[in-house]
C-alpha cells in the first residue's frame, strides 16, 4: 500500500484501471456486435478485427517510440485518450462489418502509441526495484479488470440495457483516464538516446531484443501467451453461444473466470518474485498455458462441453497468463539503460502483438471453417514450440554483471575502471545491457 502514498503513481494506476474497465466493456460489446452482424461467422469477423488491431500495433508502436521522447509525455497520453473517446462514441452507430474494421484501425492506432509510452513512465517514477516489482503486479491486477470486473459489470448491464450502451462506458473510462493523467506530474525523458536517425530510433528496441539472450527467450513466451490467449479472446463468444447454448451474460461470466485466474496469479507474485527468478516464474506460466489449451482441446473433442469445465479451463489459462506476463516489466527494465527503455517497451509491445497477429486469424478462421478442436490443436502446437524456444534461449544462469572485453573504440569514460589486456583492449565487469558501448552479448570472462 506504500505505493499509493505516491500521488503520481496513485493517479496513473487509477487512470489505468479506468481505461481498462472501459476497454473491458468494449471487448464484450464488440464480440456481441460481431455476433449481431455476422451470426455464426462472428468468430471470423472478430478474428479479422483483432488481426487489424495487431497489424496496427506491430507497425505503429516502434515508429511512435522513435518520436515519443521528443514530445511531452503527459500531453501525449492525454491527447491519445481523447482520440480513443472520439472513436468509441462512433461504435454504437456501426451497422456494417467494414465499419467495425475501420473503427478498430483508428482506435488501436491511438492505443499502439499510448500503451508503451504509459508503461515506460513507471520505471521513472518508481526507481526502487522492490516498489517497481509491486507496481508491475498492481498493473497486472489492473489489466485483469478487463477480463474480470468489466465482464461482470457488462453481464449486469446487459440485463437492463442493449449492449450498444457498453460503448458509452468505454468512453467514460477513457475520459477518466485523460483527466487523471492530466493532473499527474510525469517527468519527461532526462537523457535521450544518442541516435538521431528515424531508422536507428525505430529499430533500437528490436536490436536490444535480438542481442539479449533472455529477451530472445521472452519472444517464445510471447508466442505461448498469444496462441493460448487467442482461444479466449476470439472463440469464447461462439463457443458459449453455439456449443454450450449460453446467453450474452454467460459470455461475460466465462471471460470473468479467465480474469479471476490472472488476478490470483498477480496477487501471489510480489512475494514470489522476492525469492524466485523471473525465468522460473515466466516459464511456469507458459507451461500452465500449454496445460490449459490441452484441457480445452479435450473439452472440444468431447463435443457437447460443460459450463463448469469451461469455467475451470478458462481460469487455468488466466492463471498461466498472469504468471507469464507479470514479471515481463522487470525483465525489460534490467535489460536496458533508462534512455533505451521506451524503445524496449515499444519493441516488446510490437513483438508480442506480432504473435497475436499470427494466432488471431488461426483462432477465428480455423474455428469457423474446421471447428474448435482443429483450431485449438494448431494453436497448441504453436504454444509448445514457443515454450521450447523459451527454454532453449533464456539461459538458466543469467547474472546481471558480466565480465567482458572492449577495444579502444568505445567511450573513454566507460573504460575508467577497465584493466588493459592488450595494446588496444580492456577488460572489466559491470551490469551488462546492450547499448551504444555494448553491441553484442559477450562470452563471460573473469
Amino acid at each position: 500500500m506504500s505505493l499509493f502514498s505516491r500521488r503520481a503513481y496513485r493517479h496513473l494506476f487509477t487512470a489505468q484501471v479506468s481505461a481498462l474497465c472501459g476497454t473491458g466493456l468494449a471487448t464484450v460489446a464488440l464480440g456481441l456486435l460481431a455476433y449481431q452482424l455476422a451470426g455464426r461467422d462472428a468468430g471470423l469477423v472478430l478474428g479479422t478485427a483483432l488481426t487489424i488491431k495487431m497489424v496496427v500495433y506491430v507497425s505503429v508502436a516502434p515508429v511512435a517510440a522513435a518520436y515519443a521522447d521528443r514530445l511531452p509525455r503527459r500531453g501525449l497520453l492525454v491527447g491519445l485518450d481523447l482520440v480513443r473517446v472520439a472513436v468509441v462514441l462512433t461504435l454504437p452507430f456501426v451497422n456494417e462489418v467494414w465499419q467495425i474494421y475501420l473503427s478498430i484501425a483508428v482506435l488501436q492506432t491511438a492505443s499502439a502509441v499510448f500503451t508503451p509510452a504509459f508503461q515506460a513512465v513507471l520505471p521513472d517514477i518508481l526507481p526502487d526495484e522492490r516498489e517497481y516489482t509491486r507496481a508491475l503486479s498492481a498493473a497486472q491486477l489492473a489489466s485483469t479488470m478487463e477480463t474480470l470486473l468489466s465482464p461482470l459489470l457488462a453481464a449486469l448491464l446487459l440485463t437492463v440495457l442493449d449492449f450498444h450502451w457498453l460503448f458509452a462506458g468505454t468512453a467514460l473510462g477513457f475520459l477518466a483516464s485523460a483527466a487523471l493523467v492530466a493532473g499527474t506530474a510525469i517527468p519527461d525523458i532526462a537523457h535521450r538516446a544518442r541516435t538521431t536517425g528515424i531508422w536507428d530510433r525505430t529499430v533500437a528496441g528490436m536490436r536490444i531484443f535480438a542481442a539479449t539472450p533472455r529477451l530472445r527467450g521472452l519472444l517464445g513466451v510471447n508466442l505461448v501467451v498469444a496462441a493460448v490467449g487467442s482461444v479466449v479472446m476470439v472463440d469464447t463468444v461462439n463457443y458459449v453461444r453455439d456449443v454450450l447454448g449460453g446467453s450474452q451474460s454467460d459470455v461475460a461470466v466465462l471471460l470473468a473466470a479467465n480474469g479471476s485466474g490472472t488476478m490470483l496469479a498477480a496477487l501471489a507474485l510480489p512475494r514470489v518474485l522476492d525469492r524466485a527468478r523471473e525465468r522460473s516464474i515466466v516459464l511456469a506460466g507458459a507451461g500452465t498455458l500449454v496445460l490449459g489449451i490441452t484441457a480445452a482441446i479435450m473439452m472440444a473433442l468431447n463435443g457437447t462441453g460443460s459450463r463448469t469445465t469451461a469455467l475451470v479451463v478458462w481460469a487455468v489459462i488466466g492463471a498461466g497468463a498472469g504468471l507469464a506476463i507479470t514479471p515481463v516489466g522487470r525483465v525489460l527494465r534490467r535489460s536496458a539503460q533508462p534512455k533505451d527503455r521506451p524503445a524496449l517497451f515499444a519493441a516488446q509491445f510490437s513483438l508480442s502483438h506480432l504473435c497475436w497477429l499470427i494466432t488471431y486469424p488461426l483462432a477465428g478462421g480455423l474455428a469457423t471453417s474446421a471447428g474448435f478442436a482443429v483450431a485449438w490443436i494448431v494453436l497448441a502446437v504453436a504454444a509448445v514450440g514457443g515454450l521450447a524456444a523459451a527454454v532453449r534461449y533464456w539461459p538458466r544462469r543469467d547474472p546481471a554483471a558480466l565480465g567482458h572485453v572492449h577495444d579502444d573504440r568505445v567511450d573513454p569514460d566507460h573504460l575508467h575502471d577497465a584493466v588493459p589486456v592488450g595494446a588496444t583492449t580492456y577488460r572489466h565487469t559491470h551490469t551488462f545491457v546492450i547499448d551504444d558501448n555494448h553491441r553484442r552479448w559477450p562470452t563471460p570472462v573473469g
